[in-house]
């Protein structure tokens, strides 16, 4: 076997043995504030969602987000919470065994927001992705600021055993750049000393011509 065919063959294994390595990065479970990056003027509105990818056996949540209440203010927030009752949310529930929500908590003085909450009974565990909440900001402030995100997860209970276990995750926040939209008063003074210099442009223009002449 020469060098060449050696050399292809050590390429080949390296592809397959890093496969399911890049697979599993690919399918790992997160937490994230989404849009991660949100350019922003002052007096608007931003939305943002709390979501979960590729988790299984969920039962669980512990979501606890964070912002700077100089730079932005929560005007709503609503959480997904059940998705026989809201699609594209997570965690299961039956009618005899809603989700169960024991933290549900805004704080703006804080800059804070958490929700704790639970399957419970025969409701099935979530797999899968889906939004956990939704919150919507005004946005106050200036420049650069962030919203941190930290949750915790659990699984279901194995058959016979009481206690969940913790599913491994990475938890994701965003960026908010803000920035000041002239105001109109600013906007008319450029205006005019628009109008003003093309007018004094002209004049000389014609003072010009008339010496010339």
């Amino acid at each position: 076997m020469n060098w060449k065919t050696r050399f292809l063959l050590t390429v080949v294994c390296f592809l397959f043995a890093m496969a399911p390595i890049q697979a599993a990065f690919a399918q790992s479970t997160a937490v994230s504030v989404v849009p991660a990056q949100n350019a922003v003027n002052v007096g608007d509105t931003l939305t943002v969602n709390v979501t979960i990818s590729s988790v299984q056996n969920l039962y669980g949540i512990d979501v606890t987000v964070n912002w700077n209440s100089s730079a932005l203010q929560i005007l709503k927030v609503t959480d997904w919470l059940g998705i026989e009752s809201y699609a594209g949310g997570v965690l299961h529930e039956t009618p005899s065994y809603p989700v169960e929500i024991a933290v549900n908590d805004t704080s703006q003085e804080a800059g804070a927001y958490q929700i704790v909450a639970t399957s419970q009974g025969a409701a099935d565990p979530f797999s899968g992705s889906g939004t956990i909440a939704t919150l919507t900001f005004n946005v106050t402030g200036t420049g650069q600021s962030t919203i941190n995100l930290v949750s915790e997860l659990a699984d279901h209970p194995a058959i016979g055993e009481t206690n969940s276990e913790p599913i491994a995750h990475g938890d994701f926040g965003a960026s908010v750049n803000a920035a000041t939209i002239p105001e109109f008063p600013q906007v008319v003074d450029l205006g005019l000393l628009f109008v003003v210099s093309m007018v004094i442009l002209l004049y000389s223009k014609r003072l010009f011509e008339k010496k010339k002449n």
